[in-house]
């Protein structure tokens, strides 16, 4: 298999797959985001079957801020890989190397930025579903 062709699918591979899991993450947190804003809490009788509710898809979000830096840096890993076959090949040239592991940290790179925005994500839902948990308490107190 050639050596380009091969980089390419790792390299547009990697960046695709962590594009999918950024979108998978923005979309449940907006779709928790605007579930947790119209809960209606006396429509649930007790506090377990309203935290049931409220969770759903925090575990995907949860996943994909804690996986995302493994992907990045297996893109990483397997760019440089690459890049030392490359070198093997008798095809040193300084600039190309250069380039070529620069551009391999920068799956390292989108994998973070989705596990930091997956993380933002998840601790904002998690304080939105302690407040109505909270609103939920207070309610069956009075």
């Amino acid at each position: 298999m050639d050596i380009e062709l091969l980089k390419s699918v790792v390299d547009y591979g990697v960046i695709a797959l962590l594009i999918f899991m950024s979108f998978i993450s923005v979309w449940f947190f907006i779709e928790r985001l605007i579930y947790l804003k119209t809960v209606q809490i006396d429509n649930f009788k007790t506090k377990k079957s309203l935290e049931i509710a409220m969770t759903r898809h925090m575990s995907i979000i949860g996943t994909i801020a804690s996986n995302a830096p493994y992907i990045g840096l297996l893109g990483t890993v397997l760019a440089i890989m690459l890049t030392f076959m490359t070198m093997s090949n008798a095809d040193i040239v300084a600039t190309k190397i250069m380039a070529s592991l620069a551009l391999a940290l920068k799956a390292t790179a989108a994998g973070l930025v989705v596990a930091i925005l997956s993380q933002i994500f998840y601790n904002t839902l998690a304080r939105f579903i302690e407040v109505v948990e909270s609103r939920f308490d207070e309610a069956r107190e009075i």
